[in-house]
Protein backbone atom coordinates (compact mmCIF):
# COMPACT_ATOMS: atom_id res chain seq x y z
CA UNK A 1 0.00 0.00 0.00
CA UNK A 2 1.53 3.31 -1.46
CA UNK A 3 1.71 5.92 1.28
CA UNK A 4 1.53 9.69 -0.12
CA UNK A 5 4.51 12.04 0.42
CA UNK A 6 1.94 14.51 2.81
CA UNK A 7 0.82 11.47 4.94
CA UNK A 8 4.47 10.10 5.32
CA UNK A 9 5.43 13.94 6.39
CA UNK A 10 2.13 14.30 8.60
CA UNK A 11 3.32 10.91 10.38
CA UNK A 12 6.63 12.28 11.37
CA UNK A 13 5.85 15.36 12.81
CA UNK A 14 3.06 13.60 14.68
CA UNK A 15 5.81 11.26 15.90
CA UNK A 16 7.84 14.37 16.98
CA UNK A 17 5.29 15.83 18.91
CA UNK A 18 4.82 12.39 21.13
CA UNK A 19 8.41 12.71 21.69
CA UNK A 20 8.49 16.03 22.65
CA UNK A 21 5.48 14.95 25.19
CA UNK A 22 7.20 12.52 26.20
CA UNK A 23 10.68 14.37 26.94
CA UNK A 24 8.69 17.18 28.64
CA UNK A 25 6.89 15.10 30.91
CA UNK A 26 10.80 13.29 31.56
CA UNK A 27 11.84 16.96 32.43
CA UNK A 28 9.06 17.47 35.02
CA UNK A 29 9.59 14.36 36.28
CA UNK A 30 13.14 14.95 37.24
CA UNK A 31 12.77 18.25 38.46
CA UNK A 32 9.72 17.20 41.10
CA UNK A 33 12.64 14.88 42.42
CA UNK A 34 13.70 16.66 45.49
CA UNK A 35 16.10 16.65 46.76
CA UNK A 36 18.34 15.62 43.87
CA UNK A 37 21.63 17.21 45.10
CA UNK A 38 23.34 17.93 48.74
CA UNK A 39 21.63 20.82 50.56
CA UNK A 40 23.07 23.80 52.79
CA UNK A 41 21.83 24.75 56.26
CA UNK A 42 23.07 28.31 56.84
CA UNK A 43 24.00 28.87 60.55
CA UNK A 44 24.52 32.51 61.04
CA UNK A 45 26.64 31.86 64.37
CA UNK A 46 30.24 30.55 64.60
CA UNK A 47 31.07 27.15 64.89
CA UNK A 48 30.96 25.17 68.30
CA UNK A 49 27.94 27.45 69.59
CA UNK A 50 24.84 26.01 70.82
CA UNK A 51 22.99 26.66 67.56
CA UNK A 52 26.12 25.19 65.57
CA UNK A 53 25.62 21.96 67.44
CA UNK A 54 21.79 22.09 66.87
CA UNK A 55 22.12 22.17 63.23
CA UNK A 56 24.99 19.81 62.90
CA UNK A 57 22.93 17.13 65.37
CA UNK A 58 19.65 17.94 63.11
CA UNK A 59 21.70 17.48 60.11
CA UNK A 60 23.42 14.47 60.96
CA UNK A 61 19.62 12.44 60.74
CA UNK A 62 17.41 15.07 58.27
CA UNK A 63 20.58 12.99 55.68
CA UNK A 64 19.35 10.05 56.37
CA UNK A 65 15.52 11.05 55.92
CA UNK A 66 16.32 13.04 52.42
CA UNK A 67 18.82 10.86 51.29
CA UNK A 68 21.40 13.78 50.55
CA UNK A 69 23.85 15.45 52.50
CA UNK A 70 22.60 17.90 54.87
CA UNK A 71 25.99 20.19 54.42
CA UNK A 72 26.83 22.99 57.77
CA UNK A 73 27.81 26.69 56.22
CA UNK A 74 28.57 28.88 59.07
CA UNK A 75 27.61 32.54 57.82
CA UNK A 76 28.29 34.80 61.53
CA UNK A 77 29.06 39.06 61.88
CA UNK A 78 26.66 41.34 62.38
CA UNK A 79 24.67 40.05 65.42
CA UNK A 80 24.22 37.27 62.89
CA UNK A 81 21.77 39.30 60.37
CA UNK A 82 24.88 38.91 57.61
CA UNK A 83 23.54 34.90 57.40
CA UNK A 84 19.71 35.89 57.68
CA UNK A 85 20.44 37.61 54.47
CA UNK A 86 22.63 35.27 53.11
CA UNK A 87 19.54 32.57 53.08
CA UNK A 88 17.03 35.27 51.94
CA UNK A 89 19.13 36.31 48.90
CA UNK A 90 19.89 32.53 47.77
CA UNK A 91 17.81 31.02 45.04
CA UNK A 92 14.06 29.67 46.57
CA UNK A 93 15.02 25.97 45.12
CA UNK A 94 15.32 24.25 48.86
CA UNK A 95 18.63 23.54 48.62
CA UNK A 96 19.20 26.41 51.11
CA UNK A 97 17.90 26.50 54.34
CA UNK A 98 18.74 28.34 57.32
CA UNK A 99 18.45 27.74 61.45
CA UNK A 100 17.63 30.63 63.49
CA UNK A 101 17.06 32.21 66.47
CA UNK A 102 15.57 34.92 68.51
CA UNK A 103 19.07 36.70 67.97
CA UNK A 104 19.29 35.98 64.11
CA UNK A 105 15.78 36.26 63.67
CA UNK A 106 14.03 38.85 66.34
CA UNK A 107 17.15 41.26 67.60
CA UNK A 108 18.82 41.47 65.00
CA UNK A 109 16.33 42.92 62.34
CA UNK A 110 15.64 45.59 64.90
CA UNK A 111 18.96 46.75 65.62
CA UNK A 112 21.01 46.32 62.09
CA UNK A 113 20.01 48.22 58.69
CA UNK A 114 18.41 44.36 57.16
CA UNK A 115 17.28 45.26 53.30
CA UNK A 116 14.08 42.74 53.83
CA UNK A 117 11.57 41.41 56.00
CA UNK A 118 12.15 38.73 58.15
CA UNK A 119 8.41 37.73 58.21
CA UNK A 120 7.53 38.71 54.55
CA UNK A 121 11.04 37.31 52.61
CA UNK A 122 11.43 34.01 54.61
CA UNK A 123 9.12 30.89 54.35
CA UNK A 124 8.69 29.09 58.01
CA UNK A 125 9.68 25.75 58.01
CA UNK A 126 9.44 24.48 61.82
CA UNK A 127 10.15 25.38 65.36
CA UNK A 128 12.99 23.04 66.65
CA UNK A 129 13.61 23.75 70.44
CA UNK A 130 13.73 26.07 73.61
CA UNK A 131 16.21 25.98 75.97
CA UNK A 132 16.14 28.13 79.16
CA UNK A 133 17.99 31.41 80.18
CA UNK A 134 18.41 32.08 83.87
CA UNK A 135 20.25 34.99 86.35
CA UNK A 136 23.15 33.70 87.50
CA UNK A 137 25.62 35.20 90.33
CA UNK A 138 28.91 35.32 91.79
CA UNK A 139 29.47 33.39 94.85
CA UNK A 140 30.58 36.02 97.30
CA UNK A 141 27.17 38.07 96.28
CA UNK A 142 25.43 38.77 99.04
CA UNK A 143 21.56 37.56 98.54
CA UNK A 144 20.90 33.89 98.72
CA UNK A 145 17.33 33.60 96.54
CA UNK A 146 15.56 35.40 93.52
CA UNK A 147 13.47 37.39 96.01
CA UNK A 148 16.68 38.82 98.12
CA UNK A 149 18.35 39.40 95.04
CA UNK A 150 15.64 41.92 93.41
CA UNK A 151 15.30 43.55 96.75
CA UNK A 152 19.19 43.67 97.05
CA UNK A 153 19.15 45.14 93.19
CA UNK A 154 16.81 47.55 94.11
CA UNK A 155 18.31 48.64 97.58
CA UNK A 156 21.60 49.20 95.20
CA UNK A 157 20.73 50.81 91.98
CA UNK A 158 23.75 51.19 89.19
CA UNK A 159 26.07 49.53 91.96
CA UNK A 160 25.88 46.26 90.12
CA UNK A 161 27.77 44.46 86.82
CA UNK A 162 25.78 42.36 84.46
CA UNK A 163 26.92 40.59 81.77
CA UNK A 164 25.37 39.54 78.50
CA UNK A 165 26.02 37.90 75.11
CA UNK A 166 25.12 39.54 71.78
CA UNK A 167 23.57 42.82 71.35
CA UNK A 168 20.04 41.91 71.16
CA UNK A 169 20.37 38.76 72.39
CA UNK A 170 17.62 37.03 74.80
CA UNK A 171 20.30 37.66 76.99
CA UNK A 172 20.60 41.16 76.70
CA UNK A 173 17.06 41.68 76.37
CA UNK A 174 16.53 39.70 79.42
CA UNK A 175 18.98 42.44 81.41
CA UNK A 176 17.22 45.10 79.69
CA UNK A 177 13.34 44.01 80.29
CA UNK A 178 14.65 43.65 84.49
CA UNK A 179 15.62 47.33 84.52
CA UNK A 180 12.10 48.47 82.48
CA UNK A 181 9.98 46.46 84.49
CA UNK A 182 11.44 45.56 88.03
CA UNK A 183 12.34 49.09 89.31
CA UNK A 184 15.93 48.55 89.37
CA UNK A 185 19.45 49.86 87.54
CA UNK A 186 22.89 48.23 86.78
CA UNK A 187 25.95 48.39 84.20
CA UNK A 188 25.05 46.06 81.15
CA UNK A 189 28.88 44.14 80.31
CA UNK A 190 28.96 42.62 76.72
CA UNK A 191 30.65 39.43 76.15
CA UNK A 192 31.27 37.71 72.87
CA UNK A 193 30.59 34.40 74.20
CA UNK A 194 29.11 32.64 77.49
CA UNK A 195 32.37 31.12 77.92
CA UNK A 196 34.58 34.33 79.07
CA UNK A 197 31.50 35.87 80.78
CA UNK A 198 31.67 32.70 82.98
CA UNK A 199 35.00 32.90 83.50
CA UNK A 200 34.62 36.37 84.47
CA UNK A 201 31.91 35.65 86.84
CA UNK A 202 33.87 32.75 88.99
CA UNK A 203 36.62 35.10 89.60
CA UNK A 204 34.12 37.79 90.63
CA UNK A 205 34.76 40.20 88.03
CA UNK A 206 30.78 40.96 87.23
CA UNK A 207 28.09 40.28 89.53
CA UNK A 208 25.41 38.85 87.36
CA UNK A 209 25.42 37.50 84.42
CA UNK A 210 22.11 36.18 82.04
CA UNK A 211 22.92 32.75 80.10
CA UNK A 212 21.54 30.53 78.57
CA UNK A 213 20.90 27.56 81.51
CA UNK A 214 22.86 24.47 80.38
CA UNK A 215 26.25 26.34 79.38
CA UNK A 216 26.42 26.97 83.09
CA UNK A 217 24.94 24.59 84.78
CA UNK A 218 27.98 22.28 85.52
CA UNK A 219 28.99 25.79 87.56
CA UNK A 220 26.43 25.84 89.53
CA UNK A 221 26.24 22.13 90.30
CA UNK A 222 30.08 22.52 91.28
CA UNK A 223 29.30 25.69 93.95
CA UNK A 224 31.00 27.99 91.62
CA UNK A 225 28.59 30.11 91.02
CA UNK A 226 24.90 30.74 91.99
CA UNK A 227 21.60 30.32 90.01
CA UNK A 228 18.95 33.06 90.98
CA UNK A 229 16.10 32.76 88.43
CA UNK A 230 15.02 31.26 85.33
CA UNK A 231 13.37 33.53 82.37
CA UNK A 232 10.45 31.91 82.06
CA UNK A 233 7.09 30.64 83.35
CA UNK A 234 8.04 27.14 84.36
CA UNK A 235 10.80 25.87 85.79
CA UNK A 236 13.50 23.81 84.42
CA UNK A 237 13.80 20.12 84.84
CA UNK A 238 17.61 20.29 85.47
CA UNK A 239 17.39 22.58 88.16
CA UNK A 240 13.98 22.28 89.84
CA UNK A 241 14.53 24.04 93.25
CA UNK A 242 15.24 27.18 90.61
CA UNK A 243 12.25 29.68 90.61
CA UNK A 244 11.04 31.38 87.92
CA UNK A 245 10.90 35.17 87.49
CA UNK A 246 6.58 35.14 87.36
CA UNK A 247 7.70 33.25 90.94
CA UNK A 248 9.60 35.98 92.17
CA UNK A 249 6.53 38.79 90.69
CA UNK A 250 8.63 39.95 87.71
CA UNK A 251 5.71 39.25 85.22
CA UNK A 252 6.29 38.78 81.50
CA UNK A 253 9.89 37.57 81.34
CA UNK A 254 9.15 34.92 79.84
CA UNK A 255 12.13 34.74 76.85
CA UNK A 256 14.20 31.49 75.78
CA UNK A 257 16.59 30.69 73.81
CA UNK A 258 14.44 29.10 70.56
CA UNK A 259 15.53 28.09 67.10
CA UNK A 260 13.73 27.61 64.14
CA UNK A 261 14.39 26.62 60.59
CA UNK A 262 13.70 28.86 57.44
CA UNK A 263 13.71 28.92 53.75
CA UNK A 264 13.99 31.46 51.18
CA UNK A 265 10.87 32.85 50.32
CA UNK A 266 8.84 31.35 47.48
CA UNK A 267 10.93 28.35 47.85
CA UNK A 268 8.19 25.59 46.08
CA UNK A 269 5.93 24.01 48.64
CA UNK A 270 6.70 20.71 47.84
CA UNK A 271 10.33 21.33 48.63
CA UNK A 272 9.12 23.29 52.03
CA UNK A 273 6.85 19.76 53.28
CA UNK A 274 10.13 17.64 52.58
CA UNK A 275 12.48 19.82 54.64
CA UNK A 276 9.78 19.75 57.40
CA UNK A 277 8.61 16.13 57.44
CA UNK A 278 12.49 15.41 57.50
CA UNK A 279 12.70 17.93 60.33
CA UNK A 280 9.90 16.16 62.06
CA UNK A 281 11.41 12.64 61.57
CA UNK A 282 14.58 14.06 63.41
CA UNK A 283 13.18 15.09 66.61
CA UNK A 284 11.65 12.30 66.64
CA UNK A 285 14.17 10.10 66.74
CA UNK A 286 15.26 8.56 70.01
CA UNK A 287 18.79 9.40 69.39
CA UNK A 288 18.30 12.88 68.69
CA UNK A 289 15.92 13.98 71.34
CA UNK A 290 18.53 12.14 73.90
CA UNK A 291 21.18 14.32 72.38
CA UNK A 292 19.27 17.23 72.71
CA UNK A 293 18.00 16.47 76.34
CA UNK A 294 21.38 16.41 77.47
CA UNK A 295 22.07 19.40 75.95
CA UNK A 296 19.33 21.51 77.92
CA UNK A 297 16.82 21.91 74.72
CA UNK A 298 12.97 21.30 75.13
CA UNK A 299 12.36 19.55 72.10
CA UNK A 300 9.62 21.48 70.18
CA UNK A 301 5.95 19.85 70.41
CA UNK A 302 4.72 17.89 67.45
CA UNK A 303 2.26 20.78 67.08
CA UNK A 304 4.83 23.17 66.95
CA UNK A 305 6.92 21.07 64.30
CA UNK A 306 4.63 23.18 61.36
CA UNK A 307 5.25 26.09 58.90
CA UNK A 308 2.38 27.55 60.36
CA UNK A 309 3.24 27.36 63.98
CA UNK A 310 6.70 29.08 63.42
CA UNK A 311 5.06 32.11 61.39
CA UNK A 312 3.06 32.48 64.49
CA UNK A 313 5.27 32.30 66.92
CA UNK A 314 8.34 34.82 65.51
CA UNK A 315 5.44 37.31 64.45
CA UNK A 316 4.32 37.00 68.12
CA UNK A 317 7.70 37.25 69.36
CA UNK A 318 8.96 40.52 67.16
CA UNK A 319 5.73 42.05 68.72
CA UNK A 320 6.78 41.68 71.94
CA UNK A 321 10.31 42.35 71.67
CA UNK A 322 10.91 45.36 69.17
CA UNK A 323 9.57 47.63 71.02
CA UNK A 324 11.37 47.13 74.15
CA UNK A 325 14.61 46.98 71.47
CA UNK A 326 13.89 50.46 70.47
CA UNK A 327 12.34 51.80 73.31
CA UNK A 328 15.58 50.79 75.35
CA UNK A 329 17.49 52.85 72.26
CA UNK A 330 19.63 49.09 71.40
CA UNK A 331 22.01 50.08 68.69
CA UNK A 332 24.45 47.79 66.84
CA UNK A 333 28.25 48.73 67.91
Amino acid sequence: MLVSQANRRAFIIGLGGVATLILQGAENAAAQVYPSHPITMIVPFPPGGASDNLARILAERMHTWLGQPVIIENVSGAGASIGVVRLARSPPDGYTIGIGNMTSHVGAPAIYPIAFNVLADLEPVSLLSFAPLWIIGKIALPPTSAWELIAWLRANSDKATFGTVGIGSPAHLGGVYLQANAGMRFSLIPYRGAAPAIQDLIAGQIDLACLEASSSLPFVQSGKIKAYMVLGKTRWAAAPEVPTTDETGVSGLDISFWHGLWVPKETPKEAVAKVNAAVVDALANPAVRERLTNMGHDIATREQQTPEALRAFHTAEIEKWSPIIKAAGIRAE
